[in-house]
């Protein structure tokens, strides 16, 4: 038997004898994802897990929070965060700079309890209008739409009426939470925060007073499984991935 042949069937004896080869080589990639991305690394996830054999391990949560962890040593492989996250952690030697990918960016939206009338935010004076007539307002106070969200209530003019009436949330989970049980009549989250959300809808905001949640991915630098965390930021930027950013409430 020639080399070449000996060689082949080898390879052939690996795939019938021991199907799992591939398997056995796969890495558990630790993920750490802004909620703002959350809906759709839920639906590209498991056909990259499917495709590259290897396992996601993934903890949602705030961008500022997961950068904070991020920045106190908490081992991981890729993140998803805001750009200014992303950028202080690759000032800081946390994320390789090279591997900076923008994946999305979502517009910010008023959630609404599902079959409630919809508010008038034709305009930026009828959005003001009814963000002053409405009982109740919920936002993630250090959540990056609520940050967004104060400064847009700022430059209007109107931060002030509206002290009284809004709720502070620790996460865009407990804004959702009040919506659906009609604790507050609107809360303001990123569309992509409130589309998966059963029990509410969303209100986009009017462009004239629109802001974007932008999501960055970037692998750690002393990352274990560098070629993994790279292929997964380059499954989420490619074209392939843009039907599920639109479905999800993002764009590129």
């Amino acid at each position: 038997m020639s080399r070449r042949h000996l060689v082949s069937a080898v390879v052939l004896f690996a795939l019938l004898v021991l199907p799992d080869a591939r398997a056995a080589a796969a890495d558990d990639i630790a993920v750490l994802c802004s909620n703002g991305l959350k809906a759709v690394l839920e639906d590209l996830g498991p056909k990259f897990e499917s495709a590259t054999h290897n396992k996601l391990v993934v903890t949602y949560g705030l961008a500022a929070s997961l950068g904070q962890r991020i920045r106190n040593g908490e081992a991981f492989d890729v993140a998803f965060l805001t750009p200014a996250v992303v950028d202080d952690l690759i000032a800081a030697g946390r994320i390789s700079r090279e591997t900076r990918a923008q994946v999305a960016r979502s517009g910010l939206a008023l959630a609404i309890r599902s079959g409630a009338r919809k508010p008038d935010v034709s305009t930026s004076d009828a959005f003001k209008r009814t963000l002053l007539n409405a009982k109740s307002i919920a936002y993630a106070k250090e959540g990056a739409s609520g940050v967004l969200f104060a400064a847009t209530i700022q430059r209007l003019g109107i931060a002030g009426d509206l002290q009284s009436k809004s709720r502070l949330t620790a996460t865009g989970e407990a804004v959702s939470d009040a919506v659906v049980k009609g604790e507050v009549e609107l809360g303001v989250l990123p569309l992509s925060e409130i589309l998966p959300v059963k029990g509410e809808e969303p209100v986009v905001f009017p462009a004239d007073v629109q802001s974007y949640i932008v999501m960055v991915g970037g692998a750690n630098a002393a990352s274990k499984h560098a070629e993994a965390a790279r292929d997964l930021i380059k499954y989420v930027t490619a074209p392939a991935a843009l039907p599920v950013l639109k479905a999800k409430g993002m764009e590129r």
